[in-house]
């Protein structure tokens, strides 16, 4: 954890609204935020993530708890937030996006830096895309949340066995999936 033995100055300055400790906050919570949203093909996970940091606002006098407490509440907003987001999209369908949006647009930074990027994230959601929702949840709130089993059991709803078992065999249809492609641990 970034925050460590600051992190209750950090909570006690961002309850009185200081800027300072908000973006200490978003340093240190963003990426794990963001990164879980893409992992779960959230669709726009910057502005999930802006709008999992605005609930955090608005309920931040509510949170009890340490540093730890406070990245899996985060999260469990994250999940939430994803949730709804995968519900509305279902209801209804997503826009498109005209040729003419697209050119006019301005042209990005390092093209071989983003494709590696692109190809290495699609290989990630491709190897995703052989487990289940509920493993897919399990191991990104693991790996990229940094939570323990019993912070995931909280914030899917799950109890702890419910939790291991669902990290073990997804860990394991990726190890098989990995072996067939040749990659060794």
């Amino acid at each position: 954890m970034a925050l460590g033995e600051s992190f209750h100055g950090v909570l006690c300055a961002a309850r009185a609204g200081q800027e300072w400790a908000w973006e200490a906050i978003y340093r240190d919570l963003s990426p794990a935020v963001a990164g879980y949203l893409r992992a779960k093909d959230g669709s726009e996970p910057d502005d999930l993530t802006a709008e999992v940091f605005l609930q955090l606002v608005r309920d931040i006098r509510r949170f009890e708890g340490g540093e730890s407490e406070f990245r899996a509440w985060a999260l469990k907003i994250a999940h939430n937030r994803l949730v709804d987001q995968h519900r509305r999209l279902r209801c209804r369908p997503t826009e498109t996006v005209l040729v003419e949006e697209i050119e006019a647009g301005e042209a990005g930074g390092n093209v071989e830096e983003e494709a590696l990027a692109i190809a290495s994230e699609n290989r990630v959601h491709q190897l995703l895309g052989h487990l289940t929702e509920d493993q897919q949840s399990v191991l990104l709130l693991r790996i990229v949340g940094d939570l323990t089993v019993a912070q995931v059991a909280t914030v899917l709803g799950r109890n702890r066995g419910a939790v291991k078992a669902l990290q073990r065999r997804g860990l394991a249809t990726l190890r098989r999936k990995l072996s067939k492609l040749g990659v060794t641990s």
